[in-house]
């Protein structure tokens, strides 16, 4: 069974004096590792992800032999009958043999994966990073741990470059993600069984792991013992490549995220592109991706949106989480939102509004000096003339009013199309109503039968804060 290490603080400098030179040299390489790449310091506390295979057991003693202050975290997805039940009732005798203390959560995983349209191994991710933030926030945990390895890094670049990638893609597996640590990055699955061995580790093994099934164990079994029969150094080899590209990756988000800067506009809640601003750009395919990348449109998308670049204004694409609209002269991009359907009431006195838009309302005599401000975002409207409360909402199909210098009624559809607005900036129009008639249609224009005239004594004045549109 696992070395029982609760006090190891204080006990650490003792133990090396039988530890095996094995068990010594990985125990520095892991120190090493984490000062190199500054993944966490001393005094910070440890929730490991512990499945009971040999990687999680071996990362598992290493941290606390060098004194670190761990729990444990142990997911029970119900996918292998009494093996999972196995491994859930080892890990707990686990974390009792080293005085920690094991979190064991419970999955209907083959449940949700039907219920979210899943694969059984993205329903299992989902669920287990979930928890283990839950976990750690509530728990006061600094960083969750992982034990992938170096081996891991290898199968997982083939099988990006398999599926198709882009540079991302192929560098391999970080070593720190948010709050997500992986320290045992630097040691191979040879390497992490020797050191279990020589320290006397117990482990469960999984038996999906050796399911061909599977396109990682086809890779891990078949794939790479030829590429070994050609370099036996070949994960090695593999892991300099893959640092290599690293490299030639933060030279490359450099170079995009000047051109992001430069060519990304945002604005009163919108965002927009100039097309003169990125035709030039070549190959215009990989910079439009990494361009609307934040935005999750995905390649094929962004390949429609590059054709329409000299088509008409007006075409519509979507993402997950965005809409961009092709307009004249731009591509404006706009968070997806439900379609705001609410109504909301301003009463006849001086205040302020904070939703859905930022107004302030005065009431006031009219006086002789009294100066109407040439500002689309204020509108001065004859107070005696208005019915409250005042309704406020978004623009409908089917609006008209009688636009200020008109006599007759307009259509908003109209009017929107005389003031060259964008499909965008249509949807985000808000319009004041008195009664059943629109008084103002906010930030453009006032409706001319409630506009001040020579015999108005008191005005409402309502200025809109252009920076909550």
């Amino acid at each position: 069974m696992p070395f029982s290490f609760s006090h190891a603080p204080v006990l650490l400098r003792h133990t090396f004096s039988y530890l095996s030179g094995k068990s010594i040299i990985m125990l520095e390489r892991l120190r090493t590792f984490i000062n190199e790449h500054d993944l966490f310091h001393k005094d910070d506390r440890l929730l490991l992800t512990v499945s009971g295979g040999i990687d999680s057991v071996v990362l598992l003693d290493l941290l606390v032999k060098l004194g670190y202050d761990c729990g444990i975290a142990h997911c029970n997805f119900h996918l292998r009958n009494e093996e999972s039940d196995g491994d859930e009732k080892f890990v707990r005798e686990l974390g009792d043999s080293y005085g920690i203390h094991v979190y064991v959560r419970n999955f209907e995983t083959a449940e949700y994966a039907e219920g979210n349209r899943l694969s059984i191994q993205m329903a299992a991710r989902e669920l287990r990073y979930d928890w283990f933030e839950e976990i750690r926030q509530q728990e006061g945990f600094d960083w969750i741990t992982t034990a992938h390895n170096k081996n891991d890094v290898s199968e997982t670049f083939l099988l990006n470059l398999s599926r198709g990638t882009g540079l991302q893609g192929l560098t391999g597996i970080k070593y720190k993600s948010g709050r997500l640590i992986r320290p045992l990055l630097f040691a191979t699955r040879d390497e992490i069984k020797s050191y279990a061995l020589s320290a006397g580790l117990d482990w469960r093994e999984d038996s999906s792991n050796a399911s061909l099934k599977y396109s990682r164990n086809k890779i891990r079994h078949s794939l790479i013992p030829l590429f070994e029969e050609i370099n036996p150094k070949f994960t090695d080899t593999l892991a300099e490549n893959i640092q290599r590209l690293k490299e030639a990756e933060e030279i490359y988000l450099d170079a995009i995220l000047k051109v992001r800067n430069n060519v990304i506009h945002r604005e009163k809640g919108l965002v927009w592109i100039f097309i003169n601003d990125v035709a030039g750009l070549n190959p215009i395919e990989t910079w439009m991706y990494e361009i609307l990348k934040e935005f999750n449109f995905t390649s094929s998308v962004v390949n429609d949106i590059i054709r329409s670049l000299d088509g008409p204004a007006g075409r519509q694409f979507f993402s997950s989480t965005h809409r961009l609209v092709k307009d004249r002269e731009k591509l404006i991009l706009q968070l997806i939102t439900e379609e705001n359907q609410r109504r909301y009431y301003i009463e006849k006195e001086n205040g302020i509004i904070l939703e859905p838009l930022k107004l302030k309302t005065e009431i006031f005599e009219r006086s002789h000096d009294f100066i109407i401000p040439a500002n689309p975002d204020t509108a001065c409207l004859d107070l005696d003339t208005l019915e409250f409360p005042l309704v406020l909402r978004r623009w409908e199909t089917g609006d008209y009013f009688c636009p200020l210098g008109m006599r007759s009624m307009k259509k908003l559809s109209d009017f929107f199309i005389d003031l060259k607005l964008s499909i965008p900036q249509k949807e985000n129009t808000w319009i004041l109503q008195s009664g059943n008639e629109i008084c103002w249609v906010i930030g453009h224009r006032i409706s001319d039968n409630f506009k001040i005239l020579a015999h108005t004594k008191n005005i409402l004045k309502i200025s809109l804060d252009s920076d909550s549109e």
